[in-house]
């Protein structure tokens, strides 16, 4: 299993992760962790994408996870499967409201509660966003890719 999972942010790709992981022992990497030097500061892409290799090569199975189109396009030949999670913006915001705290991002749930409204507002770009992490991008790669994939449009087809 090598599979690399795409979509705006509270499109549910951690929660596909999990299911797809089960209780087996399969790596995953959020691309939120190889994507940033610090809050709010990029780290260079090609270091980003370093990262992953590095990360894919330790691993005969993996998942991937993130919205970063620039990590995600080079690292495309490695996978065998693309997953498109495509619910609409509605269903990204909902998720986002209803995200638990995620102690590998903020310090607190008050911090991460604090920055809820500038996720929500940076989610509702998607489908406007002209770089790479908006719909335009994700589509791109999505239909250019050969290889196994599946774009998933409705979240019943993906969430119990």
């Amino acid at each position: 299993m090598k599979i690399i999972l795409m979509g705006n942010a509270g499109s549910g790709k951690s929660t596909m992760a999990k299911k797809l992981m089960g209780d087996r022992n399969i790596p995953r990497l959020s691309l939120d962790e190889v994507a940033w030097a610090e809050p709010a500061i990029r780290m260079p892409v090609a270091e980003s994408v370093e990262l992953v290799r590095a990360f894919i090569n330790q691993h005969d199975n993996w998942i991937l996870e993130g919205c970063y189109s620039d990590i995600i396009e080079p690292i495309l030949p490695d996978c065998e499967e693309l997953r498109f999670l495509n619910p609409g913006i509605e269903t990204c915001i909902n998720h986002c409201h209803a995200r638990p705290w995620e102690p590998e991002k903020f310090e607190s749930k008050e911090q991460q509660d604090a920055n809820l409204q500038n996720l929500i507002n940076w989610v509702s770009e998607y489908e406007t966003r002209n770089d790479e992490y908006g719909l335009k991008r994700h589509r791109k790669l999505f239909d250019a890719f050969i290889g196994k994939k599946q774009e998933y449009t409705c979240v019943s087809d993906y969430e119990d």
